[in-house]
């Protein structure tokens, strides 16, 4: 029974992190963001490493069906540590260096975070827009927000573009 909340315990905080790490969750960085004996994706994105984490979450849940100890203890060890580990990485983001590389290579990267981050912040704005039209009782009220999150779409709408090309450029850069 006291294995069953501490299972629970950790799925909340997986969907808690997945949920937190959502906006960078499909953004890429140039080098690995974390050791390979943490996790074992050759992935960049953010969101391989949660799927790993679920993916071990899920095994812990078979060890502990099958009674397994010595992998139960280790399972659980690993995942707190990999959910420690995105979390310290998803907190830091806006913190992160740029990884190392040509100068070309290297002000596009910057160019893909920029854009990146107007994207997250876009998305966030679009979002909170939506919820207050959806909270609006007055016509001129409703009128005016449904005017703003079509501007804020349309705004996501070329930044995600601009951020393909960008994409499209490190593509060609890294081969």
């Amino acid at each position: 029974m006291k294995t069953d909340m501490l299972l629970q315990k950790l799925e909340e905080q997986l969907i808690n992190l997945r949920q937190r790490c959502a906006p960078q969750a499909l953004h890429a960085t140039l080098s690995p963001r974390f050791d390979r004996h943490l996790f074992q994706t050759r992935s960049t994105l953010l969101q391989a490493y949660l799927e790993e984490a679920g993916e071990n979450l899920t095994a812990l849940r078979h060890a502990v069906e099958q009674q397994q100890l010595p992998q139960i203890a280790w399972l659980a060890e690993h995942l707190a540590s990999q959910m420690e580990a995105i979390s310290r990485e998803t907190a830091s983001w806006s913190l992160r260096e740029w990884d190392s590389g040509s100068p070309a290579l290297t002000r596009w990267q910057r160019k893909r975070i920029q854009h990146q981050q107007f994207e997250r912040r876009l998305l966030e704005m679009t979002q909170e827009r939506k919820a207050l039209l959806a909270r609006a009782t007055r016509l001129d009220e409703q009128q005016k927000l449904h005017r703003e999150v079509e501007a804020y779409e349309a705004r996501l709408a070329r930044c995600r573009h601009a951020l393909e090309k960008i994409e499209n450029v490190l593509a060609r850069l890294t081969r």
